[in-house]
Formats: C-alpha cells, sequence, structure tokens
C-alpha cells in the first residue's frame, strides 16, 4: 500500500509537510503540558513543611530525639515507627539521604522522581510493537508520560520513602535499553530488591529464553537481600520473619491503600488459616494465568504488554501492593483489544479513568458496590494480567479492524457555523461499558461541581428577591398561590412529591437504554444534546446562584418534599450535604424532562406514546412550581439550555436521522468499501452495530 510520502505530487508532498509540521506542533503541546502537570505535582509536595516532610520519611535521624534535638537517638530502625514499608535494602539506600538539608532534600526527592517519570515514557514509548504509525511513535512518549503525571500511582509515590518508581524504570531499561543479558539481569535483581514481588521476573525472563538474565537476577536479589541482612540484621529480621515480607508495615494490611488480594480478603472480613489459604490459591492462579499470557505476548513481539502483566501479576499477588506501586497498570494500555475500530478505545479510556480518578467517581457509594468499589485498582490490575482479551499481532483485526461506520456529511443549516471535521455521524453502537464508564464519570464531575459552586446566601436570596420581582412585572408570579393550593389537597401534594422525587433520572436513563438498544444512531444524537444541555447548567449554576421559593425566608412557602426548614441556620440541615441548594437557575429538572419529551416526541412511532412524552414536562413543571423547589423563571432557563443543547448538536454534527453510509477508514488510513446502503433510509430504521 502506497504511503503518503511515496507520492512524488506537489500536493502530496506539501500533504506531507504539512501533516509532520502539525505532528511536530502537537508533540511540542503535549510535552509542554506534561512539564505543566509536572511543575503542578512538584509545586503540591513542596507545599508540604520541609520538617513535616521530613519526618514523614521515618528512618534514623529523620525524627527529632525526645531530648528535643534534631539527632537520630530516638529512632534506631527503620521500622520503628512503623509508616515506612519498604524494604530493608530500601531503607539501607535511603539512610544517607537523612543526612541532608530538608528543603534540600525535599526538592531533590521530588525532582528526581518527576525525572524518573518522563524516563519511563521515553522508554515505554520505545517499546510499542512493531510497526508503530509515525504518529504513535511522535505521540506515545509525551502522552503517556502527562497520563502518569496524573495518576494516582505518580500522585503518591512522591512521598517521602516511597520508591516505587525506581524498579518500573529500572525493569523497563532491563527489558528495552540495556544491552546483555547479565546487565539486564542485574537490574531486575535491583528492582526486586526494592519490591520483592518484582522477582517474577525472572521466570518471564527464563520462559522466554533469556535464562542468563534471569539467573543474574535472582543471584543478584539473594547478594543484595544477604548485604541487607548483614548490614540491617534487626531490620530484615522484621522485613523478612516477623512481618512475613513487609506485611502490615506502612499501614494497616485490610486499608484501602493496599490494593492486593490479600488486602481485599481482608477488608472483605476473612481472617486466620481460611483467608491465607484461600489467598494462597488466588494467588498462584493469578501467576500461573498471568505468567502464562506475559510468556505469550513476549513471544508475539508485544514484550511492553507482558512487562506490564506480569507488573500486574506482581503487584496483585504481594502480601501488600500499595497504591503508588501500580503503575503496571497504566502500562498495559500498549494492549489491543476488540475486532472493530470503535472498540479500540474502551481498555484505554478504562485504564486511565481507574489510575487518575478517585473510586467514589467511578462507582456511587452504594454499599452492595463497596467490595468493587474499595478495590477498582486491584481489580484493574487483575484483569490485565488475567482476563482482557488482547489480540495478537498475527490477528486480522490488529492492524485492519472492522470500521467504523459514518452519516455522510452534511452541511450545517446555519452557513457561518461549519460543522467540525472529527465530529461525524457515527451510525453504528457504541461499546457498553464505554458508555456506561462515560455516563458515571461524566454525573460524577457534574454533582461535584454543583456542589462547588458559590454558596452565598446573601447573593442567592437577592437573585430570588430579582427573580420574583421580574415574574411579578410580567405577571406570572404563579409559585405562591399554586404552592398553597396544592398543601389544602393531600391527595395532590403526595402526587407532586412523588413525582419531583421519583422521575427526575428514572426517565431519562431509561429513555437513553432503549434508544442504546434500538436506535444507535439515535441514542448519540440524544445522549449528546443532554450533555451539552447539562454543561450549559453548570455555568448558569456558578454565575447566577439562586434561591428557591422554598428557601427565601418571609415569603411564606411550604417546602413539601423537604420537611420544614430552619430558614435562620444558613446551612438549612442536612439537604446541604446532599446537594447545592442555590444551583436553581436552570431548573434542570425541567430541563431533563424537556429533554425527555422532545426525544420521544421526535422518535416514539405510536400517539399515545408521543402523548405520554408530551405530557412528562408539563407535570414536572407544575411539581417543581408546586413543591416550591423552582420559579417559574427557572423553567424559561432550563428549556434555553435544552434548546442550545439540541442546536450545538445539530451545528456539530448536522440534521438527525440521515443514515447513509460513506466509505470507512481502514485503521491505517486507507478507504475501505463500505456496504450498500440506499441514498436516504427511514430515520425510525436502526442501524447495524459492525459488519461481519
Amino acid at each position: 500500500m502506497a504511503n503518503a510520502a511515496e507520492h512524488s505530487t506537489a500536493d502530496g508532498h506539501a500533504g506531507v509537510i504539512g501533516g509532520n509540521s502539525r505532528l511536530g506542533a502537537a508533540r511540542l503541546l503535549l510535552w509542554a503540558l506534561a512539564g505543566a502537570l509536572a511543575v503542578r505535582q512538584a509545586a503540591a509536595v513542596l507545599r508540604v513543611p520541609p520538617a513535616e516532610w521530613l519526618g514523614g520519611l521515618h528512618l534514623p535521624g529523620s525524627l527529632p530525639s525526645s531530648g528535643g534535638g534534631s539527632g537520630g537517638g530516638a529512632v534506631t530502625s527503620v521500622y520503628d515507627v512503623g509508616q515506612f514499608a519498604g524494604t530493608p535494602f530500601a531503607g539501607l539506600v535511603l539512610k544517607p539521604l537523612v543526612g541532608l538539608a530538608a528543603p534540600s532534600l525535599e526538592v531533590a526527592w521530588t525532582c528526581v522522581t518527576l525525572l524518573f517519570v518522563a524516563a519511563m515514557g521515553l522508554v515505554a514509548a520505545r517499546g510499542l510493537p512493531d510497526p508503530v504509525p509515525r504518529r504513535t511513535a511522535l505521540l506515545a512518549a509525551p502522552v503517556l508520560t502527562a497520563l502518569m503525571m496524573v495518576s494516582l500511582p505518580v500522585r503518591e509515590a512522591a512521598s517521602p520513602g516511597r520508591t516505587a518508581v525506581v524498579p518500573v524504570l529500572l525493569v523497563l531499561l532491563a527489558v528495552f535499553r540495556v544491552p546483555g543479558d547479565r546487565p539486564a539481569g542485574f537490574l531486575v535483581g535491583l528492582a526486586a530488591a526494592l519490591q520483592p514481588a518484582l522477582l517474577l521476573f525472572a521466570p518471564l525472563l527464563w520462559l522466554t529464553g533469556r535464562r542468563p538474565a534471569a539467573r543474574t537476577a535472582a543471584v543478584t536479589f539473594a547478594a543484595v537481600t544477604a548485604l541487607s541482612w548483614a548490614a540491617l540484621p534487626r531490620d530484615s529480621w522484621t522485613y523478612w520473619v516477623h512481618h512475613l515480607a513487609g506485611t502490615g508495615l506502612g499501614g494497616a494490611p485490610d486499608g484501602l491503600a493496599n490494593q492486593s488480594v490479600h488486602g481485599a480478603l481482608l477488608r472483605l472480613g476473612l481472617t486466620g488459616p481460611a483467608e491465607v489459604l484461600l489467598y494462597a490459591a488466588l494467588a498462584g492462579l493469578i501467576v500461573w494465568s498471568g505468567l502464562r499470557r506475559a510468556v505469550r505476548y513476549a513471544r508475539d513481539g508485544q514484550l511492553l504488554l507482558a512487562v506490564a502483566v506480569t507488573g500486574c501479576v506482581a503487584v496483585a499477588v504481594s502480601p501488600t501492593g500499595w497504591r503508588h506501586q501500580l503503575l503496571w497498570v497504566l502500562l498495559a494500555v500498549a494492549g489491543k483489544i476488540g475486532k472493530r475500530a470503535a472498540d479500540r478505545r474502551v481498555w484505554p479510556v478504562a485504564v486511565v479513568l481507574a489510575m487518575t480518578l478517585p473510586s467514589t467517581v467511578l462507582l456511587p457509594n452504594l454499599t452492595a458496590l463497596a467490595p468493587v468499589r474499595d478495590n477498582v485498582l486491584l481489580l484493574t490490575a487483575v484483569a490485565a494480567a488475567c482476563a482482557v482479551p488482547f489480540l495478537p499481532r498475527s490477528s486480522p483485526y490488529w492492524r485492519d479492524p472492522v470500521p467504523t461506520d459514518y452519516g455522510r456529511p452534511a452541511q450545517a443549516r446555519w452557513s457561518r457555523v461549519p460543522l467540525l471535521p472529527f465530529w461525524r455521524r457515527v451510525l453504528s453502537r457504541p461499546n457498553l461499558l464505554l458508555e456506561l464508564l462515560l455516563i458515571r464519570v461524566g454525573y460524577s464531575l457534574y454533582s461535584h461541581i454543583r456542589a462547588a459552586a458559590p454558596t452565598s446566601r446573601s447573593l442567592a436570596e437577592g437573585n430570588g428577591s430579582e427573580i420574583l420581582g421580574i415574574e411579578r412585572a410580567l405577571g406570572i408570579d404563579i409559585e405562591h398561590a399554586v404552592n398553597h393550593a396544592v398543601v389544602d389537597t393531600p391527595w395532590l401534594e403526595a402526587f407532586f412529591d412523588f413525582y419531583y422525587t421519583s422521575f427526575h433520572f428514572v426517565v431519562p436513563l431509561t429513555i437513553l437504554a432503549v434508544l442504546y438498544w434500538r436506535r444507535p444512531g439515535d441514542y448519540r444524537w440524544a445522549r449528546a444534546s443532554l450533555g451539552l444541555a447539562t454543561v450549559l447548567a453548570l455555568a448558569g449554576f456558578w454565575l447566577y446562584p439562586l434561591a428557591p421559593p422554598r428557601l427565601m425566608p418571609g415569603l411564606g412557602f411550604v417546602d413539601t418534599v423537604h420537611g420544614p426548614q430552619d430558614l435562620a441556620n444558613p446551612s438549612y440541615g442536612a439537604m446541604t450535604a446532599i446537594s447545592n441548594q442555590y444551583a436553581a437557575m436552570p431548573s434542570l429538572h425541567f430541563g431533563w424532562s424537556l429533554w425527555c419529551g422532545i426525544v420521544i416526541v421526535v422518535l416514539a412511532p405510536k400517539g399515545w406514546q408521543k402523548l405520554l412524552g408530551a405530557l412528562h414536562p408539563l407535570i414536572t413543571v407544575c411539581a417543581i412550581v408546586a413543591t416550591a423547589n423552582h420559579w417559574v423563571l427557572d423553567a424559561v432557563g432550563g428549556a434555553a439550555v435544552v434548546a442550545a443543547g439540541f442546536g450545538l448538536v445539530h451545528a456539530l454534527s448536522g440534521p438527525r436521522g440521515l443514515h447513509v453510509s460513506v466509505p470507512a477508514q481502514r485503521a491505517d488510513g486507507a478507504e475501505r468499501e463500505a456496504p450498500d446502503t440506499p441514498d436516504t433510509a427511514p430515520a425510525a430504521q436502526p442501524v447495524a452495530g459492525s459488519r461481519p
């Protein structure tokens, strides 16, 4: 297949030059982003007072003695305080650093850690399996470095006494950069001396034909460990015997920071011999399955994936697998999964979300989900090691996945608003896991931003008085009369309270689920419009905090849903802990119901369904006014953001329902023949998600 660089025409040459310049500019911008993230991380660490930072190191000489001096008489062992979790060899290496001045050590430790992270990005990018597209080769290092800078492991690795970045870099250098088996084995042995579970790389080297490297790694680990026993016999006994390879050092073994199988079992309430036996059985199964897969990927030419899988196995089966040791999971994005081009982003996105966001953002705070939410990082590591079906390079879908079908490009109705070239009408059904992840994360971010919006009581009440004045001028200030009429009618009050609290989430989620299953093309249109409307509403919450009628003192409104409010207390009781009570303009209660009504009226095939869809926003606007939760103008604001959401989707991706395929693009950029389709297709017809 001809490459663009081989074209001899002037236009082709110009295109190559233009593409190279764009890639170069993108690469510089990504490195600048990685640098900015590194500076941000360094600033966060350096804000810790030097004395407090050095005290966290918990090494001999790092804590003041009982007499108030700065000497090391109070601490004689690296494990005396109980916060240092490294091996005796790590303590032996770190002890000389304590003699440095606190500010110098703090700055040096932070800078060296972040430089090591950048080095990992560069080395890992060079380890991608061939053939590597030019764009990937140029952008992989800065992208991976930026992702690592914002990941949970790196955010914790810059803390004192944590050396998790060093073993990862040593293994990557041994596998990809150091020539010769013995030097490579020496580096792997040093990495295992810092993190014993990484000795699993010795079997990987042995099984992939690098037996001298495997022997050297084992000998180096044994020699360094013996040296640590000779230099620090008490600490070695404490680590290897009394605490069984560090179990319980640096924190409670059942704490959330211990993302290992042992920690997960302890959090589930298992203890004693039964827990030990189950842990041993699960660890053995993970080692057997993970190493088999790693060897297979290494022999397939996916050496970076093999390294990542082995690292995930090591952290999962270690008695204590701390969060700052889980950078291996991020390296597993090198694997490819899925036959469809649209599925290729599912695994990388899932890994990045798991490695950068708190588990409470990924999953709701429900008791039933606690075992999953508390072990998200562990489950991701185990999935990468044992379950995720990464494609072999011999697969026909490795370079040529089933292409994504797009609708025919259409001109926007507003000639001055061009369609974005990358926002094309996708006709296939999106990946369910990716959709659920993005919806959950999007809603969690929405909740956090809404809760963080301004909550000034005086400003919100002033804006409430302003809204009431505008409504009185327009003659639509009906809230008080409607509220008291409903309060005087108990059955009507109960109905509106139930409608207000029950249908806000159920109806939109039901519509999205039905569209996803039956109308994938329309699902994307509806989902995008709802998301954009919600983002616009967040701007309203920030710019215009507004007290709803029920929180306006002296106006006599009755809060039918939440009960009586103590308006003399600015916190308004427990309701403030649930959400920002002044995020009322625009009303998303009405806005989301209007979105539901529009989608049902446009897409429902039967008249009675359209009627129910039209009634939903009408009943909702009555409910938000009757319960004193919103002003009438709040509903107007909700209608405005929904209209803007639909308008933006139309401007970005063209008219809804144009289901005509165009030639799809292969992974290498060449056109691939799309299936024959008529020039027009009825909007009500679903489109196949993919082709065989």
